[in-house]
């Protein structure tokens, strides 16, 4: 909202934005959330959402920013904007096309957002020159870059040549479990907004079922409402709650089990299994407790241990948000991935 604010105003954010947390947390809703935000507001903004998959090549990242049509009139003969990491190109006809430039030009009629999700598959070369682009424009005009991605995306930044990762402080925000109260209101409020009501007990199963993954509480309102559509009831109860628990309880199976696959996949199910029992009952764990359970299951050296645990951290299986001061303290990144896990091993 800080961010929207400044861009209402006519202003740059004070910086871009780094979105990092495990899949199934919210990300992608909170993305489409803000552009809405930003074009439905009293002092309308622009917002562009992009996946790498939108934009594998230097210039379809220009015409997705820049289309030709619409901002390249604008742009002076002339315009004071210094060369560093604002890449050219031809457009085709010979005339070449400035990132940089163009998306001042673009930002100087309205204001920007542009937002990138799955950013962690962002191509480097490309990734780099949007990330330098970005911090030169927004000297120059109101713009906005926000990059949403799972926890391998700090290490996938890392490896770009850009200073914007560098310098971005406040900016890196970790998106991971609802509290208690944010979780109810995720439940609560889009079927209050059809006039219908959760008993207490109800959404203490909902809470202890879903441990508050915004996945499984999207599970869990779909199923609830499908539910309240065959019995018009205008209050959802335990009983309600008991009655879709087995269909929801199958589906998060089928989650896990995706989840499962991919692990064995990446040669991770070992780790997995070890790292599992530190994080029963929804315990948190530092870097020592990891250590500890890798070395246990057979990892005798140090640096394997380190490798193990930030692969797993890049999968989302374990979690912590990033800009943590010591000690670190890891949390379980996908709740009952880990009971699934452990199930499997038996």
């Amino acid at each position: 909202m800080r961010c929207l604010a400044d861009l209402a105003a006519g202003t740059a954010p004070p910086h871009n934005v780094v979105l990092i947390g495990p899949r199934g947390n919210g990300k992608t809703v909170l993305l489409n959330w803000f552009r809405g935000a930003c074009v439905n507001g009293e002092t309308p903004v622009d917002a562009v959402v992009l996946t790498p998959r939108d934009v594998p090549t230097f210039e379809t990242l220009m015409d997705a920013l820049t289309p030709r049509r619409g901002f390249r009139k604008l742009l002076p003969r002339k315009l004071a904007v210094a060369s560093v990491g604002s890449a050219e190109w031809s457009d085709g006809s010979g005339a070449p096309r400035n990132l940089t430039r163009e998306l001042v030009a673009r930002c100087r009629k309205r204001p920007l957002a542009v937002l990138v999700d799955e950013a962690h598959t962002l191509d480097l070369d490309l990734g780099g020159t949007l990330l330098n682009a970005s911090q030169r424009v927004r000297t120059e005009a109101p713009f906005l870059l926000v990059l949403a991605g799972t926890p391998g995306l700090p290490a996938h930044l890392d490896a770009m040549d850009a200073s914007f990762w560098a310098r971005l402080g406040e900016g890196r925000l970790g998106v991971g479990l609802l509290d208690e109260a944010a979780a109810v209101e995720a439940l609560t409020k889009p079927l209050a907004d059809h006039g219908v009501s959760v008993e207490e007990d109800a959404l203490r199963t909902v809470l202890g079922h879903s441990q508050r993954y915004p996945y499984f509480i999207q599970l869990w309102g779909d199923a609830l409402w499908q539910r309240r559509v065959a019995t018009e009831a205008k209050t959802l109860t335990a009983v309600d709650a008991m009655a879709v628990q087995p269909a929801v309880a199958t589906l998060m199976a089928e989650y896990c089990q995706d989840r499962y696959r991919e692990l064995e996949t990446a040669g991770l199910q070992s780790a997995a299994k070890a790292v599992a029992s530190v994080f029963e009952d929804g315990a948190a764990a530092t870097d020592q407790d990891i250590d500890a359970a890798l070395a246990a299951a057979g990892k005798d050296e140090a640096d394997m241990r380190i490798v193990a645990r930030e692969a797993l951290n890049r999968f989302g299986y374990i979690w912590c948000p990033p800009s943590q001061t010591p000690p670190i303290v890891w949390t379980a990144g996908i709740p009952s991935l880990m009971a699934y896990v452990l199930d499997r091993a038996c």
